[in-house]
């Protein structure tokens, strides 16, 4: 697939992986539809796009947890916005490490509404374009905890099998249209990701990560792009991504780095 000029859309754009995505689909040439609720970064990553790239940018402000937000917010797109060639579901976050009777509901709640309602909502509002036109890739951006459950992991869990079986249930129900869904599913990967999870508790965070090598934003991005730019006959169904001292969600090899 030739993806210069392609209108690719990135939910949770701001940052982390979102934020290596928009990277690498701006340096293959595409036009970027970047999606979070932080426009103020979105406006930086626009510029520095632009600066080092060249990239033409649509930005837009939103919850992917907000239905009516998001329906309006596609439904209101500039017409060379509207025939997105490429999705990447990529919004999503985790709250905490409790055991599930002492968990907090709130938690629970901004998980699901985040990594299943948003992509659900996100993807209602794409897919019946990519239907029409009877092209478009869809990347959901899960997680190994899409295929285990460790200790604390519940409802987090819970969320990451819910969006494996959205992807297989996408698949299934696009595959008379040429719209591809595919699902890149990433270990531990060095991001905000654990610092929202422990609520701003850097050192907390920090030691998610400590003396070993985890996957790079960057790495992410790489099969992200790998998915989208194959050729049409051909759909990366599922691709799991570890970093080489991780096994398992739980069994990870610490080394101390000289």
């Amino acid at each position: 697939m030739v993806l210069k000029d392609a209108v690719v859309c990135i939910t949770g754009a701001s940052s982390g992986i979102g934020y290596a995505c928009a990277e690498k689909f701006a340096e293959g040439g595409s036009k970027l539809l970047l999606v979070a609720r932080r426009k103020d970064r979105l406006e930086k990553l626009a510029a520095y796009l632009v600066n080092r790239y060249g990239a033409t940018s649509h930005l837009v402000g939103l919850d992917v947890r907000e239905q009516r937000a998001v329906e309006k917010a596609f439904a209101g797109l500039p017409e060379e916005w509207r025939a997105i060639e490429v999705l990447v579901n990529n919004a999503g976050l985790s709250r905490g490490l409790d055991k599930l009777h002492e968990g907090k509901i709130q938690d629970w709640e901004e998980m699901i509404d985040t990594n299943v309602k948003g992509l659900l909502y996100v993807s209602r509002a794409v897919i019946p374009g990519m239907v029409e036109r009877r092209r478009g890739t869809i990347v959901n951006i899960g997680s190994i905890a899409g295929h285990e459950v460790y200790p604390g992991g519940n409802v987090y869990c819970a969320s990451k099998h819910a969006v494996d079986a959205v992807t297989k249930g996408m698949r299934i129900d696009l595959v008379d249209t040429s719209v591809r869904v595919c699902s890149v599913d990433p270990g531990l990967v060095e991001t905000e990701f654990s610092m929202v999870r422990f609520r701003g508790n850097a050192e907390r965070a920090k030691q998610v990560y400590e003396n070993l090598t985890p996957l790079t934003p960057t790495d992410v991005a790489d099969a992200v792009y790998f998915c989208a730019s194959r050729p049409p006959h051909v759909q990366v169904a599922d691709m799991i991504l570890l970093a080489t001292a991780q096994a398992t969600s739980t069994l990870v090899h610490r080394a101390p780095q000289e």
